[in-house]
């Protein structure tokens, strides 16, 4: 971690980010664990939770950038994967417009850096 850099980082999970989950449990049972200060990145650093973002506009981090790209390209593959099984909790319909959306993400993040 370095006390120099500028970049605005997203977390290495950063479809399935600790701060997405951390909200549906509050929102769930009303309960807020507490975020971690430290987080792994995209680009391989560890940096603040404050210098991380997962909305496209706000990340600078070149690498970083690159990295939400193609991880929300692949989580779009994987629901519409998921929308043709049998029995998913996703079905068929609601498959494509969650790819879209997470298609829509990586093409932010493939734009001018924010």
């Amino acid at each position: 971690m370095s006390e120099d850099d500028p970049h605005i980082h997203v977390e290495v999970k950063v479809v399935r980010g600790e701060a997405a989950v951390r909200n549906m449990l509050a929102a769930t049972f009303g309960l807020a664990g507490d975020l971690p200060s430290v987080v792994a990145t995209g680009c391989g650093l560890r940096v603040p939770y404050a210098m991380t973002s997962p909305r496209p506009d706000h990340v600078t981090c070149l690498p970083c950038r690159e990295h939400a790209r193609s991880e929300h390209l692949r989580f779009a593959d994987e629901i519409e994967r998921l929308g043709r099984l049998p029995g998913s909790s996703v079905t068929p319909a609601e498959a494509p417009q969650a790819a879209a959306g997470h298609r829509a993400l990586a093409e932010g993040f493939s734009g001018p850096e924010g």
